[in-house]
């Protein structure tokens, strides 16, 4: 007899579509296309398309009811996003001054017009992220365990394993960088996956996640 499958299993598969599909895709193309390419064309096709349309047409309900992505805490969202984000990156930033030391070469290009397009591009990447990894695959997690602990650990892990092709064809990653970026990741996904649950909206996670993939190219860059 055949056995039926779980919603939860059926999410679970697509995720792991997503990733052999995205695995595939980054072996063969590496970082040698535009990031911006990257992040608003190709990531979306890769990680929101197949979200939506599971959601359309397999659940056959809201995508933006199902992402948890809605206006309800609009505005609290973004004071706490963006004072959130502001001191994480102002705390790599002091790490970075006191090891390097300070320098006005630094500071001046947080005012330059391609810092802009840096954050802009750190957004678009944390809207497809956050999508798949809290919206689609965490929410599912706790509705069918309602363990909050186990479904964040289980959704960090996932999180983890989705950057690994990303981490490792990488220019500008190497050695313990790539180890410290890992172990950055796995933080960043607990703490946005609390606050998700706590507050049942994925903006604010979209918001934190696009100043840390910031940071991290500011920094890196």
């Amino acid at each position: 007899m055949k056995e039926n499958v779980s919603p939860l299993q059926k999410s679970l598969n697509v995720w792991a579509i997503i990733l052999i599909l995205w695995s595939i895709y980054r072996a063969n193309f590496g970082t040698s296309l535009p990031v911006w390419l990257d992040e608003f064309l190709i990531k979306p096709i890769f990680f929101i398309l197949p979200v939506f349309w599971y959601i359309k047409k397999i659940e056959k309900k809201s995508f933006f009811h199902e992402v948890d992505l809605h206006k309800k805490t609009l505005i609290s969202d973004l004071l706490w996003g963006v004072g959130l984000g502001v001191a994480f990156f102002a705390v790599g930033y002091i790490g970075i001054m006191l090891k390097q030391g300070f320098s006005f070469a630094q500071l001046s290009k947080l005012f330059q017009p391609q810092t802009l397009i840096v954050f802009i591009v750190a957004f678009a990447t944390s809207v497809s992220e956050e999508i798949l990894s809290r919206g689609f695959v965490l929410k599912r997690l706790f509705e069918e365990s309602k363990n909050a602990l186990k479904s964040i650990a289980l959704s960090s892990l996932l999180f983890f394993f989705l950057h690994i092709p990303i981490l490792f064809t990488s220019q500008h990653m190497t050695g313990t960088v790539i180890l410290q970026v890992m172990m950055t990741d796995i933080a960043l996904s607990v703490v946005v996956s609390v606050l998700y649950l706590q507050r049942r909206s994925l903006l604010l996670p979209i918001i934190i996640h696009a100043f840390y993939t910031f940071s991290l190219t500011f920094f890196l860059s």
